[in-house]
């Protein structure tokens, strides 16, 4: 690759032996849907999406199989090689990136390999967040936490070290034997989060990291993956999950996703989703994230709810659950917002509602006050168990 200017066993006591979870990662081309039917991600509507012309990349990350892959995949966009995916100045730290904002995320790609292979206690929507298989996402959220620490810009960086990151979890599900206690994450099976800062359905677009890791944890009959979206992706359906992968479809309601959960997927379009991948074989959840206080919030939310009760068959609302997530904002978020989208910042910027919040990673956040946080929260239990009593709401924050 030459610079572009342009721009184990681990487990004698194991339940279950390795052989029995080898998934090897597929390295090929793009894969065809059900009944040989075109991929989605080959579709113009994905093609919009993502309309990569500059790939930023590691040299091993693209000369890995899964790096190969998506180079192949994207023959007309200029390769820039870099030392490190955390450290390009075209991108991280450039201000002037903040006025191409929707731009850099589509049309910008970074290939590395994820250095740092560690599983995180979690508790809350999971047992664990695994080591993801990418940072950033192509959508462009506007209360979106990842670009705090990226700055100026978030495309996705695509982890190619894929095997890697696959070999660390099967280790750790090794490592925990069966679930002997029923919790908030799940009644018998560890959670496992994998995208924890992307979208995962959106990740399917560009390569096969996402179908290794779903074929990987229906062969972990202690493990269960867990990842929310804001994007429908048709190609997920042909993956076989085998009850073993939750999604989480993100809902909140149409005129706060119209001003903030910009080149997402409709909400109803989520909505209408939930069917066919419960049909596919997996497990549906749904996250109502993030939670924005504004003139009328209770009503619109209200609405929402009814929307569900109304369209969803009996075997989602069989099954589903839901987790509750108030906004948590960012004074530098807020900053880029404005250079972007400043619309958006009349309802997420709300001093007077909101303190300063330090996050684990020492960043200075802000979130709802604790009186205002926790009225908000039962209104909103309170609307769940009047228009969707069946919604069990797992956790709320």
């Amino acid at each position: 690759m030459c610079p572009s200017s342009a721009g184990p066993g681990d487990g004698a006591d194991a339940l279950f032996g390795l052989d029995a979870l080898d998934a090897a990662p597929s390295t090929g081309g793009d894969a065809a849907g059900a009944g040989g039917r075109p991929a989605f991600r080959d579709s113009p509507a994905a093609r919009r999406l993502l309309p990569v012309r500059h790939i930023y990349a590691e040299p091993a990350a693209a000369a890995s199989p899964r790096g190969r892959q998506i180079l192949a995949r994207y023959p007309d966009a200029a390769v820039t090689e870099v030392h490190s995916h955390w450290r390009i100045p075209e991108l991280h730290g450039n201000e002037g990136n903040v006025e191409r904002w929707v731009r850099v995320k589509g049309e910008t790609l970074i290939l590395g390999e994820k250095k740092t292979l560690a599983t995180r206690p979690n508790g809350r929507s999971a047992d664990w967040i695994a080591p993801g298989p990418s940072n950033g996402c192509a959508m462009a959220c506007a209360y979106c936490y990842v670009p705090r620490r990226k700055g100026y810009a978030n495309p996705v960086t695509v982890f190619t070290n894929i095997e890697a990151i696959i070999a660390q979890l099967r280790r750790h599900v090794l490592r925990q034997g069966a679930k002997r206690e029923p919790n908030q994450c799940d009644d018998s099976a560890w959670v496992y989060d994998i995208g924890e800062n992307g979208d995962c359905s959106v990740d399917a677009l560009i390569c096969d990291n996402t179908a290794d890791l779903v074929r990987s944890f229906r062969q972990w009959p202690t493990a269960k993956a867990s990842f929310a979206t804001k994007f429908v992706n048709p190609d997920l359906l042909d993956l076989d999950p085998r009850g073993r992968t939750r999604v989480r479809f993100s809902l909140m309601p149409e005129a706060d996703s119209r001003l903030l959960d910009l080149r997402t997927s409709a909400v109803e379009e989520r909505i209408a989703a939930a069917a066919d991948f419960l049909d596919a074989g997996y497990e549906v959840h749904f996250n109502l994230s993030p939670v924005v206080l504004r003139p009328g919030w209770k009503e619109a939310w209200g609405e929402l709810l009814r929307h569900l009760d109304d369209v969803l068959p009996e075997r989602v609302r069989r099954q589903a659950a839901a987790e509750v997530i108030m906004l948590t904002h960012n004074q530098a978020l807020h900053e880029v917002n404005l250079g972007w989208h400043p619309r958006a910042e009349d309802v997420l910027w709300q001093p007077g509602l909101q303190e300063e919040k330090r996050s684990q990673n020492g960043a200075v956040n802000v979130r709802y006050g604790l009186g205002v946080k926790s009225a908000a929260v039962g209104s909103l239990r309170s609307l769940v168990a009047e228009h969707a009593p069946w919604l069990r709401v797992r956790y709320a924050f």
